[in-house]
């Protein structure tokens, strides 16, 4: 069986590229989807005493939808030392007031500012519209190789979130493992019930750097750790890395994959949409 490094000089033609959307095609629709969001801060901007205040009263709305619009808004005019991750918990602002509430844009000035653009301000618009489609890009990489595989191996079983949705936790699958946070996105079984593969997916649109080790070297860790604990219990599961996209050609990932495929060729495999046909094979799976 070929290898993932096997297709290196072939590499372009082995990835999927997902659909994305042109600019400034995405304005109209853009300005149509956040003009809510911007007239709705301008209306807490107006009213609120002081920046804190301001993020108190985002922090208090039930919709989470526009509560995190409004966050992401008050982090670029207000805080953009601060992440949105940060702010979404109503129990965590008096730290975050505390601790960075000092670098916090006068309210007065952040009035200013807003006043000074237009309604609807197609810069921020589009900035949001970027948040929008973050990771729909690696749901439709799941999906797809889930409609692949089922058509595949119509008697074996792909359990896992198809799209958005709570990562598998490996203490759901082994009651026993070791890790009781270890999670992977796809679990896949015979019609025995058996476990015969555990995966991750992801689909890299411009790793490099930093983020390419930390990337592998997580998926390194993850290998092995799972691999020990299938050892030691005498499973033939194997280890499937579902990766795609264009970041898969930047710096030293496609080497990178192999080597971590070379860890146990036999159990690991590192593979793209493209390759499914050709690799995963139900001799592979039950070997």
């Amino acid at each position: 069986m070929k290898l993932f490094e096997d297709y290196k000089n072939d590499a372009p033609n082995q990835i999927t590229m997902a659909n994305g959307a042109f600019y400034p095609d995405i304005l109209a629709q853009a300005c149509e989807l956040y003009k809510p969001v911007l007239v709705y801060f301008g209306q807490l901007l107006k009213v609120s005493p002081s920046s804190e205040m301001l993020l108190k009263e985002i922090t208090k709305l039930t919709q989470t939808w526009m509560k995190i619009q409004l966050l992401r808004v008050f982090r670029k005019y207000v805080s953009p030392n601060t992440s949105v991750e940060m702010l979404k918990s109503k129990n965590k602002i008096p730290m975050v007031c505390a601790t960075f509430g000092k670098d916090f844009r006068p309210i007065n000035v952040v009035q200013k500012k807003f006043n000074e653009r237009p309604l609807p301000d197609e810069a921020l618009c589009a900035v949001l519209w970027e948040y929008k489609d973050r990771g729909q890009k690696g749901y439709s990489l799941t999906e797809t190789f889930f409609d692949m595989f089922q058509s595949k191996f119509p008697d074996y079983t792909i359990e896992g979130p198809k799209r958005a949705g709570a990562d598998v936790q490996l203490k759901s699958v082994f009651p026993d493992y070791p890790n009781p946070t270890r999670p992977v996105d796809f679990v896949i079984r015979d019609n025995n019930k058996n476990v015969l593969a555990i995966g991750l997916a992801r689909y890299d649109s411009d790793r490099g750097g930093a983020q390419e080790d930390d990337r592998t070297g997580g998926y390194n860790n993850c290998a092995k750790e799972i691999l020990a604990y299938t050892s030691t219990k005498k499973l033939k599961t194997k280890v499937i890395f579902l990766n795609d996209g264009p970041g898969l050609l930047l710096g030293s990932m496609w080497d990178d994959y192999s080597k971590l495929e070379k860890i146990n060729s036999d159990r690991i495999m590192v593979l793209t949409l493209r390759m499914l046909d050709e690799r995963l094979t139900e001799k592979w799976l039950k070997s």
